[in-house]
């Protein structure tokens, strides 16, 4: 059964110019990276502690300049001074400008920590890269071994190691303090990235080379690791906030830096002895310093997590 269709011209209507173009794309296309970067400058916290990490890297070899004080330097008669013109931060019980001993410091916690978190992010990657793509035997071995690693306390590897170093008179020096931060710590990264390898070795890009000829190490470099930076920069944002503090709480102890030298955690311990007689600032200054240190690298890390997840995309 046949019906005819109703074509009059009263039905039809001439498409405008407006109507024409609404199916263009409005947007250019952003490659991901880019896209990340956009979606983190729209975060202001992360961008504030982005901020505050590159004005600490800059003054950490500027401000050691600034004052005109070298960080060895004693003056016996400007013991114990409040900060003012010329001291902008005062002077400890050894007459040392605190302004450079600081920056000095953080110089030396900002080294510590990023060579501790680059270590960790070496030895994770290659260690949970190799348990990932191998076969579920070796696989099993690798995990127990770090499971084991793991398991010992964290802190009390770090103090016993500048324990040792320290009673045999050597101190701990600052290669010491990060062979001693990186012993263990390498572990989480080694699950997380063993983890994205477990995931992504099963993708069709993956597997499509894999058909094709390509070995696994190839898989491993070319295809999944660079599709798994975005956790493993996330982990690298909160590691090195996470050494830094282990260090400063080493120096506190009196477990790191020997002097002349400084972190911000044996500033904190130098200050500690002046807090009874009122001279806070000594104490208050690197602990100042070391909260910042904290909040930027945490706030950054948290903005960047963000910024990576395609679920908060807009």
């Amino acid at each position: 059964m046949k019906t005819e269709l109703d074509y009059s011209p009263e039905l039809f209507q001439i498409a405008s110019r407006e109507d024409r173009n609404a199916e263009k794309i409005r947007r250019p296309s952003i490659k991901y990276w880019p896209d990340v970067w956009r979606r983190l400058k729209m975060n202001k916290l992360a961008m504030t502690g982005l901020t505050l990490i590159c004005i600490f890297a800059v003054m950490a070899f500027a401000g050691v300049h600034i004052s005109g004080f070298k960080y060895f330097e004693q003056d016996y008669s400007m013991i114990n001074l409040h900060p003012d013109s010329v001291h902008w931060f005062g002077t400890d019980e050894l007459g040392r400008d605190l302004f450079t001993r600081v920056w000095f410091g953080v110089r030396y916690s900002l080294f510590i920590g990023v060579m501790a978190a680059f270590i960790d992010f070496s030895i994770g990657v290659l260690y949970g890269g190799i348990a990932g793509i191998t076969s579920r035997r070796i696989d099993a071995v690798m995990m127990r071994i770090a499971e084991v690693v793991y398991s010992i306390p964290y802190m009390l590897v770090v103090i016993l190691i500048s324990v040792v170093f320290t009673q045999a008179g050597q101190g701990s020096s600052m290669f010491v303090l990060i062979f001693s931060l990186s012993l263990t710590d390498w572990v989480p990264m080694a699950i997380l990235v063993r983890g994205q390898v477990l995931q992504l070795k099963e993708s069709e890009y993956a597997l499509a080379s894999e058909s094709l000829g390509a070995d696994k190490s190839w898989i491993l470099r070319k295809h999944i690791i660079p599709n798994s930076l975005g956790p493993i920069l996330v982990n690298i944002t909160l590691t090195i906030p996470r050494a830094i503090f282990a260090e400063a709480t080493l120096g506190f102890l009196g477990l790191g830096l020997q002097a002349p030298k400084s972190s911000l955690g044996t500033l904190a311990n130098d200050g500690l002895r002046g807090l009874p007689v009122g001279l806070t600032y000594q104490i208050f200054i690197p602990a100042l310093f070391i909260s910042l240190i904290m909040f930027a690298f945490n706030v950054l890390g948290d903005g960047f997590r963000d910024a990576l997840d395609p679920r908060l995309r807009k």
